[in-house]
């Protein structure tokens, strides 16, 4: 099997472990309604269990967990779940929080449907995806969820700004689907672009939702770096704010289907 894109790399997943990430991390849009009704509409199987992985703070487990018997919510950043149990619907009895990188910590299978929300390129394929086939029930699926923006005046500059700064240096552009299906390790069932959500969000906390994103953790780039960047960003987006706020037109798309094993 071909190796992921270097850009993908454990060394780049592991600053999700670091605080600052995760103090910022609920600045990101929020998932819209229409998602996680989709999703709860894949959940056909009994029992009607949930496996979150790479949950983060748990911004699709939190919401998804009123349709569910149970959700297991697993990721290997402590910092993103103290965070998680905190937010609403982080105590939730049916929501259990599961300490670990998922290629490695004990589950309670079967699931009617395994989340990933903007997480499963960071996990091993070769591992997971075998790891999800035995997971899943028979009519059970795998969902890959990822949340966009749609574009904006200041999109090209701000673009700019994010080669200069990133602590990634080896990104490079990617379609995460097509990677999977090139190495056989994934069949699409059925995908959808959700219809776009006005976002209204106050130009800092817009700033800031970007430290809880690849290449931008505070710690990695330094509080110089990291302090430029945040000048640089207000200067670029500030002829766009009313009254202290942007309005930004948000979508999802669902991607769900089967794992494979090559």
């Amino acid at each position: 099997m071909n190796p992921k894109p270097s850009h993908l790399g454990l060394i780049y997943a592991e600053q999700f472990k670091d605080t600052g990430i995760a103090e910022v991390y609920h600045h990101r849009p929020p998932y819209s309604d229409e998602a996680i009704s989709m999703l709860l509409e894949l959940v056909t199987d009994e029992p009607r269990t949930i496996l979150d992985v790479g949950c983060g703070t748990g911004d699709l487990a939190r919401r998804l967990v009123s349709g569910g018997e149970r959700i297991d919510a697993v990721d290997f950043s402590p910092a993103m779940l103290n965070k998680g149990r905190a937010l609403p619907g982080g105590d939730h009895p049916h929501l259990r929080w599961i300490s670990g990188r998922v290629e490695e910590v004990e589950l309670q299978p079967p699931y009617a449907l395994i989340t990933a929300g903007e997480s499963l390129h960071w996990m091993e394929w070769d591992v997971v995806f075998p790891l999800f086939q035995r997971l899943l029930t028979p009519h059970g699926s795998l969902a890959i969820v990822e949340r966009g923006t749609n574009p904006h005046p200041w999109s090209d500059t701000l673009g700019q700004l994010i080669q200069q700064f990133s602590t990634n240096r080896e990104y490079s552009p990617y379609n995460l689907v097509e990677e999977l299906e090139q190495r056989h390790l994934f069949q699409q069932r059925g995908a959808i672009r959700t219809h776009p959500v006005l976002f209204m969000q106050s130009g800092e906390a817009y700033i800031q939702s970007f430290h809880s994103m690849n290449g931008f953790s505070r710690e990695r780039m330094g509080e110089e770096a990291a302090n430029t960047f945040d000048e640089a960003f207000r200067k670029v987006i500030s002829p766009f704010l009313q009254d202290g706020r942007l309005a930004l037109s948000t979508f999802n798309t669902l991607v769900w289907g089967y794992p494979q094993v090559p």
